[in-house]
């Protein structure tokens, strides 16, 4: 049976962090926690379980995380956040995998609890995450915030039953503050890797996330948080490049073509 390794990245985790932890005991050999100096009790709540407790400065959230992937003992990594926690049926894989793990890595489906309510549809489920894979065989990528583990080009992933449990907005005005938050990152991030934006960009690609989310991906089943979460991807989008443009006018002397 190999050694499981769960890494967790945190700031100000008091929420949810206990049920996080909590449902580790039985499948991890090692738990590890880099925390970007909470101010609540995301150390406390620690100290309560047998954590490998490291503060370190946030570096960035792709960044952070392959940190916590390389402060690892083991090889075998199961990499979760702090608002997320692990399903029956996925505590059962999981023990099932470590007696016979033969892929590099293993996707899990994410299921998001959205002011109370479990999201079934749009681009919210499955929400398809790797989240369990061997540690040097692939790392954290993407545009911040939304980074995402990527195994090698010449490994092939498998997948596992459950879910990865996700407290993601307690309430319609956290998830406003956070779309503003994220899309001005992103915009950021966008901005140095050398993209751009334009005024179609503005209009159509804002257009094409609701559309896609809401009648494609089935979010209208969702009722109200459905309605609600596909115009906030709407919004997200609109946001993002809008701030792109904006960065872009800021910066038009220097600009690169």
């Amino acid at each position: 049976m190999v050694k499981l390794s769960a890494v967790i990245i945190t700031f100000n985790e008091e929420e949810h962090l206990e049920k996080c932890l909590r449902s580790l005991l039985d499948v991890a050999d090692e738990i590890i926690v880099v925390d970007s100096f909470s101010t609540d009790n995301t150390r406390s709540i620690c100290e309560k379980y047998d954590v490998n407790f490291i503060e370190q400065p946030f570096l960035g959230y792709k960044e952070q995380k392959n940190f916590a992937v390389e402060k690892a003992t083991y090889d075998h990594i199961l990499s979760l956040d702090g608002d997320e926690a692990l399903s029956e049926e996925l505590i059962r894989s999981i023990l099932k995998l470590k007696e016979n793990w033969d892929k590099k890595g293993y996707y899990v489906n994410r299921r998001n609890n959205y002011a109370g309510y479990w999201v079934r549809h749009s681009h919210w489920y499955p929400d398809r995450k790797l989240r369990l894979f061997i540690k040097g065989e692939g790392e954290w990528k993407g545009i911040n915030p939304h980074d995402s583990y990527k195994l090698r080009k010449s490994h092939k992933a498998g997948w596992i039953r459950g879910d990865i449990l996700h407290w993601i907005y307690r309430d319609f005005t956290e998830h406003n503050q956070k779309v503003d938050k994220f899309s001005s990152i992103s915009a950021r991030a966008y901005y140095d890797m050398g993209k751009r934006s334009s005024i179609w960009k503005i209009f159509f690609r804002p257009s094409w996330a609701f559309f896609k989310a809401y009648f494609l991906k089935l979010g209208f089943l969702d009722g109200l948080y459905g309605w609600v979460i596909c115009l906030q991807a709407y919004n997200n989008t609109f946001l993002k490049y809008l701030k792109l443009y904006e960065l872009q006018q800021k910066h038009q002397g220097n600009d690169r073509p």
